[in-house]
């Protein structure tokens, strides 16, 4: 149901699409026996090469207000993080405070996206994203906007050996590429952009990333 502080695709197509490219940045999942460890090296790698991380809260949940899930998680670097910081919109922070907002981040089944501004050399903002609220997510999940978000090197498999067909990855996939039908699990590897967010879930381990 469409709520009041939706994105336009007025919006989007003019406000956020002619200045951003959004990637995701998978969360890796190794495992030994049962243990699943969280393994967010590929958005630490960005951060590490950072000379300043700044914290804030999410705009887009707070403007849409169309899901509960955490709102500080919103990270800068460098420039970008100095302006927010300097506004007083956006707090300093360690790279262990930084790398823990993402571990919550990913608990709540939010995607890691790195935004590139046109211009710019490389990302200095990674957010984690909702499909109800992030402006990127929105525009290509309800308005079909295709190049709003650049899919990660890596996809989704399934072991269908492994599946129970319990449809937890189905709650999780924030790009629908997964649904229930008739109790059984299908997934469409064409709307996969590789976030990893279905691996962390997953009770049986069926799900792994692979190159695309």
């Amino acid at each position: 149901m469409t709520k009041k502080g939706d994105w336009t695709r007025k919006e989007l197509k003019e406000d956020i699409l002619s200045k951003y490219k959004a990637i995701t940045i998978p969360v890796n999942i190794k495992t030994t026996g049962r243990n699943k460890v969280l393994d967010l090296s590929a958005v630490e790698k960005i951060l590490r090469s950072a000379r300043l991380i700044s914290l804030t809260d999410c705009g887009c949940r707070e403007r849409v207000k169309g899901c509960d899930r955490p709102l500080d998680v919103c990270l800068s670097i460098d420039d970008d993080a100095q302006q927010l910081i300097d506004k007083g919109e956006a707090k300093k922070v360690t790279l262990a405070v930084a790398l823990k907002a993402l571990e919550r981040a990913s608990d709540a089944g939010l995607v890691h996206m790195a935004y590139l501004e046109i211009g710019k050399a490389k990302p200095q903002i990674i957010c984690s994203c909702c499909s109800c609220c992030c402006h990127s997510m929105s525009a290509l999940t309800r308005f079909g906007f295709d190049d709003a978000v650049v899919s990660a090197d890596k996809v989704a498999v399934q072991n269908d050996a492994l599946c129970d067909d319990c449809g937890i990855c189905v709650a999780r996939c924030q790009f629908k590429a997964r649904k229930m039908t008739h109790k059984k699990l299908s997934f469409n590897s064409s709307k996969c952009f590789g976030c990893g967010v279905c691996l962390a879930s997953c009770p049986t381990s069926a799900i792994s990333l692979v190159p695309r």
